[in-house]
């Protein structure tokens, strides 16, 4: 009798992605006690980075650089990469 043990899943941070990758939301994280990092997650979910989204990132400056565009629920998103750094995704 076999039994197959599920893999846990793999998450990295949404300005790791290389153009063209996608993966799934898992959340959108900061440190709550910088009132920056606060106002910033808020801007994130406002703009539909959402947990459960799927995301493609499109376009990221030359060198690694900012900005990064992603695509999520239809639209065209314009992120730093610091930003980017705050949400986790499941790489597709």
């Amino acid at each position: 009798m076999s039994t197959s043990a599920s893999q846990p899943v793999k998450t990295r941070k949404l300005g790791e992605l290389k153009k063209g990758q996608t993966g799934t939301i898992v959340s959108v994280r900061g440190n709550p006690s910088i009132p920056a990092d606060l106002v910033m997650i808020q801007r994130l979910l406002e703009m539909g980075l959402l947990e459960g989204a799927t995301v493609e990132l499109v376009h990221e400056a030359p060198f690694g650089g900012d900005p990064v565009a992603v695509r999520v629920r239809g639209s065209l998103v314009a992120l730093r990469r610091q930003e980017a750094n705050h949400v986790e995704v499941t790489h597709e």
